[in-house]
């Protein structure tokens, strides 16, 4: 035993020597520190010693992972120190650029701000996802049309790229119970024709709220007195019916184009409205599927289109101009 172990203590201290970065850090310290290294294994074997060897080996096991874990930190300073070194240049001139967030982000914090002043706590969910989540705890069964709405990103493992941030409505039905007001702003995917309002990858904010005789008068204050908070002004809103299997009944909630003022424009493609948010009832089967009595408790529920929403307030007349990573378009915004 104590030859095994002085064995791996010279390899240890052999590879150490090659850490030159936190990746190589790490696969070092998986070699020799994680649950199926040799060191594991060892300790692992103290069950079986006797009473004695428990005595000795155990405090020396704990010695020599205690080393390895000081070692291999250290030679992983030593190089981030030398790493700096060689990268730092002092001589060059500082640049007075200060960097900007981006209009999604900033419209998001606003909303999220707006929410919870209106008593909703933020709630977040993973962006890849199974299909209980994403459709068949919303009321689309794997045979159900639905889902042929969403042209969804599948992944070799069997799971999905969420389509909706409606995918963290069952969780948290499931973890709060009800009444709840939660809201959870993300970032959602769909195999889409990219055009200048529709985009791949985008972002929204899933609004939630149950209680007791909530209705669709309670849904629409919620949205008119959010957006007139976000733009500072009045915005003229519109519902029209939607189908949505999560929702009885469902719409679409529509504001009037701020790019061209309603005239009509290629963002809302002439119509002078840009549809924002998919909103509605929440559908009974889905409260029953997140352990809410639907006799008892009622609510709404709505997808914020924080990408569109933040074309709207800064007058962005291409969603694809969010995705480009060109930061003239920042600074163009203005906005920090």
């Amino acid at each position: 035993m104590q030859e095994k172990l002085k064995d791996l203590v010279a390899r240890a201290t052999e590879e150490a020597k090659n850490i030159k970065n936190e990746a190589d850090y790490l696969n070092i310290k998986s070699k020799f520190l994680g649950k199926k290294s040799e060191l594991s294994e060892l300790m692992s074997s103290i069950k079986l010693m006797s009473t004695e060897d428990k005595k000795k080996f155990g405090p020396l096991f704990n010695k020599i992972k205690n080393e390895f874990e000081e070692l291999f930190s250290k030679k992983l300073e030593e190089a981030e120190n030398v790493n700096d070194k060689l990268t730092f240049d002092p001589t060059l001139p500082i640049s007075e650029d200060h960097g900007s967030l981006h209009p999604v982000t900033i419209v998001g914090r606003e909303v999220t701000n707006i929410l919870k002043d209106m008593g909703f706590m933020i709630f977040t969910g993973p962006e890849m996802d199974n299909e209980y989540y994403n459709f068949e705890a919303l009321n689309v069964p794997k045979t159900h049309p639905a889902r042929d709405m969403q042209d969804t990103y599948w992944l070799d493992n069997g799971m999905l790229l969420r389509t909706q941030t409606s995918s963290v409505q069952n969780r948290a039905m499931k973890k709060y119970g009800a009444p709840l007001r939660v809201c959870a702003p993300g970032r959602c995917f769909r195999n889409e024709d990219l055009d200048a309002s529709h985009e791949n990858t985008f972002f929204q904010l899933e609004g939630m709220v149950i209680d007791e005789n909530i209705s669709i008068s309670n849904l629409i204050y919620t949205m008119e007195g959010m957006l007139k908070e976000v733009f500072k002004k009045d915005i003229k809103v519109r519902l029209r019916p939607g189908f949505f299997p999560f929702t009885e009944p469902g719409f679409e909630l529509d504001c009037s184009c701020t790019i061209c003022d309603g005239k009509g424009c290629s963002t809302c493609k002439n119509s002078g409205w840009i549809e924002l948010c998919p909103c509605g009832m929440i559908h009974p089967n889905v409260l029953e599927e997140g352990g809410i009595d639907s006799t008892k408790y009622s609510g709404f529920a709505f997808g914020l289109g924080l990408t569109r929403l933040a074309m709207m307030k800064y007058k962005i007349n291409d969603i694809r101009v969010l995705n480009s990573g060109d930061l003239r378009h920042l600074e163009g915004f203005n906005v920090r």
